[in-house]
């Protein structure tokens, strides 16, 4: 294989696509990352927000935690709790019951191992893609392309932007079969920001039962590196209230009046919980209109290979909606682009 000669573009920088460029560039293959937003991490990027006397604060809005049972991603997990990316998070979670206003569900100590990205989940993405070509100006020709990014080849991102997706499929018969639209639930994430620790809420992480408006909810502040001079909490709406919202508002990008009459909404439901809890001093909502995928489209295989191209598409559309569906896909499509150009 000559190193030189041999480019891959990865395009997007979430957790897979980060994991997919880091292995190719750690078997020698040069590595191009592309990313449309402002910076690494995708669905576990780490929100920035200044409130209005200049105090920042930091969200995991989208992935809250990871946990794995394949080996593989264990050995990785290892590797970045060694560099200090990772770190474990020690808490027990269970589930809310607006019903009867208790817990139910809790987890035993020492089940279920969580671990969070230091200091924010897109730590984890930073490092990796750092292992790679980051100024993307050389663009020239490229060996073979692998996209992390649904919305490459997605309809939907027609419906949003009124212009064909990136990737065409009509002209590579052997994916278009494979690779349809992929079904995804809408959310959104509610930050909050209090002076005071809610105290009365006696765990760190719970999903809700009986309610129509939130999923789940977990104390940002309480997780491993994180700051503790204010309680921040991220909050998780329901697929059902974000699919009529997005019903009657459409998939555009919600306004700022929309996003303040949601997270107005969904802190009224928080409050329903009848804990003890003070106005926030900080309150925002953020739509995840296509993040979270509803199935996968690849399983055993882990990813889309199409050989005659030497186009890869991986993610977590491809094994199972998680982190660790994302990570396993990304590692398949660095190792089968490794594998064939060593053939070369």
């Amino acid at each position: 294989m000559n190193p030189v000669a041999t480019k891959v573009a990865v395009i997007g920088a979430g957790i897979s696509g980060a994991v997919c460029a880091s292995n190719l560039a750690k078997n020698g293959i040069s590595v191009t990352l592309f990313e449309s937003a402002r910076g690494p991490g995708g669905r576990m990027s780490r929100r920035r927000e200044t409130t209005e006397d200049g105090k920042e604060l930091y969200f995991d809005h989208g992935a809250p935690y990871f946990s794995t049972t394949n080996a593989d991603v264990e050995d990785m997990i290892r590797g970045w709790e060694a560099r200090g990316l990772v770190a474990e998070w020690k808490q027990n979670f269970g589930s809310f019951d607006y019903i009867t206003k208790t817990f139910v569900n809790s987890e035993k100590d020492g089940l279920n191992k969580k671990y969070v990205g230091v200091p924010g989940m897109n730590s984890i993405c930073r490092a990796l893609c750092n292992e790679t070509d980051k100024d993307g100006q050389d663009l020239g020709q490229f060996n073979g392309v692998v996209t992390s990014d649904k919305s490459t080849f997605s309809q939907r991102f027609t419906k949003v932007s009124g212009i064909p997706p990136p990737l065409d499929l009509n002209v590579m018969p052997v994916l278009a079969d494979k690779v349809k639209e992929v079904p995804v639930r809408p959310c959104f994430a509610l930050m909050l920001a209090f002076e005071n620790p809610l105290s009365s809420i006696p765990l760190k992480g719970f999903s809700f039962e009986n309610s129509e408006v939130l999923s789940w909810a977990i104390c940002e502040s309480s997780k491993p590196g994180r700051s503790t001079s204010s309680e921040r909490w991220v909050l998780r709406s329901t697929e059902q209230y974000a699919e009529n919202i997005i019903a009657q508002a459409g998939l555009q990008k919600p306004s700022n009046a929309a996003l303040t009459e949601i997270a107005e909404e969904l802190f009224k439901e928080f409050q329903r919980t009848g804990f003890d809890m003070s106005m926030p001093f900080f309150k925002k909502a953020h739509r995840w209109g296509s993040a979270f995928p509803a199935t996968s489209i690849a399983r055993d295989e882990k990813c889309i290979w199409d050989g005659t191209k030497k186009l890869a598409i991986c993610g977590d559309f491809c094994v199972s909606p998680n982190v660790e569906g994302a990570i396993l896909s990304g590692l398949t499509a660095a190792s089968i682009f490794s594998e064939t150009f060593s053939r070369l």
